[in-house]
């Protein structure tokens, strides 16, 4: 979800899957042979429809197209669109006239492998927007069969059975060129990513990156300031689940559910396993809290992918949407008890306590099956409620306004960068009323192979003075406003000088 052409409306892009001529060859790379395998941009016109603007965008691909991210990485006012894949992923370029440009030659950010989750970062804050992609697995479309060999019984092979692959991080050198330096920078151990997310979890002043792995310990990369990561899963207790096991993780968000002001981890898996809510203990170490949180009990029977944190009632607490279904579309013959397709979830979070499922009074689609993987969010028609749109496996989209009826006040803050990247992501936004103080951190990364609006969302609740925003640039320029008046989106612009 993203405004690429600054009309102030949120426009929507989806990444789209590709025909596979030959899956037994070695090196096979799948083509969009066909429309139906275009990805697809859907501009939004005055009256809240939706034009299909595809090709006129230049935007309908190549191969296979599974995730996206969004940012300005060239500070030229108009974000711009990487779209990951397998065996090769691609950067357009946005031109600012509605038309996008194929630069991903010249940027050197092709890769290579099975692409997932990307997302933009300022690792280093030098201004300029770095890309983090993470990899599934050493994997080629090779005869591999699991299951039983019986019509309808086949199934997807554990990810066991295959080799790790490494993340890749794109420093932006300017100039549109980057350089992919995982190694030198210490980003490079093997893993099995499906989700990337940022938060500066220490409040160190420099970003961090997490990536959530299926069935091997999950990432927390610590940035050390001198341009280098140190992996700290482990001994930050972020990597395995409240039992010391493993867990198939797919979609990750990071931020501070709890009003506290340090960012926290959800994590989402596969049925028998529960969703993991990690909160963060202030110390560089986070506590496993699915259990003690109700998210535990909700979630043991179903999968989950897409997930983020969005305050939909606007009272001032983050709460939880998750698109969900197995990925095994034959689990119900081996496990009957489980569900392939799921409703998605809908959490409402007890003043950041608990998580008590809404969803049966939020909504006739939470009682209709999807086989739902990514999830962005964002106001789409601009009315102070954050809106979600879910990609499902081989079905259509969905887009899900908020009609939540609520007395509750909110702002929206549309950051723009000067020392810093022009879009504000990594900006630590803290806003204070008379019921307390919220927190957050811009960024459009996070769910799973998805990317979601740039602005920074607060839900109010009754207060009708915000008494103070601070935001701390990734510059490290501090500004202050005072007596904001809520229920308006807001332009701030990073102010020159050290501080305002």
């Amino acid at each position: 979800m993203f405004d690429y052409d600054n009309d102030g409306r949120l426009d929507i892009f989806f990444a789209n899957g590709a025909r596979i001529d030959d899956p037994t060859a070695a090196g096979a790379i799948p083509q969009k042979t066909d429309p139906k395998y275009f990805n697809r941009l859907y501009h939004q016109k005055a009256d809240g429809t939706f034009e299909d603007v595809t090709e006129k965008a230049g935007l309908a691909g190549t191969g296979y197209s599974t995730g996206v991210a969004v940012a300005d990485y060239d500070n030229d006012g108009f974000d711009d669109l990487f779209v990951a894949g397998y065996g090769h992923s691609t950067l357009y370029h946005n031109n600012g006239d509605g038309t996008f440009t194929d630069v991903t030659a010249s940027a050197g950010v092709a890769g290579s492998g099975w692409a997932t989750s990307a997302g933009w970062v300022d690792y280093d804050n030098d201004g300029r927007l770095d890309l983090v992609v993470t990899r599934y697995m050493d994997w080629t479309f090779q005869d591999i069969y699991c299951g039983e060999r019986e019509a309808g019984y086949r199934a997807y092979c554990h990810p066991d059975l295959f080799k790790p692959a490494t993340t890749l991080l794109y420093h932006n050198d300017g100039g549109g060129k980057f350089t992919e330096i995982s190694h030198q920078t210490g980003l490079d151990k093997p893993g099995k990513g499906l989700g990337v997310a940022f938060a500066d979890y220490d409040r160190d002043g420099w970003m961090d990156i997490y990536i959530a792995n299926d069935s091997i310990p999950e990432y927390l990369f610590h940035n050390k300031g001198d341009g280098t990561f140190e992996e700290i899963g482990m001994v930050s207790a972020a990597a395995l689940d409240g039992n010391g096991a493993t867990f198939a993780g797919m979609g990750v968000d990071f931020s501070d559910y709890d009003n506290d002001g340090w960012p926290d981890l959800v994590v989402t898996d596969l049925a028998n396993q529960r969703y993991a809510l990690y909160h963060n203990a202030k110390d560089g170490t986070f506590d496993f809290v699915s259990n003690s949180s109700g998210l535990g009990a909700i979630t043991l029977l179903h999968s989950g992918w897409g997930v983020r944190f969005l305050d939909y009632d606007n009272d001032g607490w983050k709460d939880l949407f998750i698109a969900q279904s197995h990925v095994m579309d034959t689990i119900e013959i081996s496990e009957p008890h489980l569900r392939y397709r799921e409703p998605p979830l809908l959490l409402w979070n007890s003043q950041g306590r608990r998580f008590i499922d809404v969803s049966a009074r939020s909504g006739e689609m939470f009682s209709e099956k999807w086989t739902g993987r990514g999830l962005a969010t964002g106001d789409l028609n601009n009315d102070g409620r954050e809106d979600v749109v879910i990609t499902s496996n081989n079905g259509p989209a969905w887009v899900l306004l908020n009609e939540t009826e609520t007395p509750n006040h909110w702002i929206t803050l549309q950051l723009v960068g000067r020392k810093s990247n022009r879009d504000g992501i990594g900006a630590r936004v803290k806003i204070s009323t008379a019921a307390g103080d919220q927190y957050m951190t811009a960024t459009t990364a996070g769910s799973y192979q998805s990317s979601s609006d740039k602005r920074v969302h607060f839900g109010l609740g009754s207060s009708t003075v915000i008494t103070q925003i601070e935001i701390l640039w990734p510059s490290g320029i501090h500004q202050t406003l005072k007596d904001v008046k809520p229920d308006q989106i807001m332009t701030v612009t990073e102010p020159n000088g050290s501080s305002n």
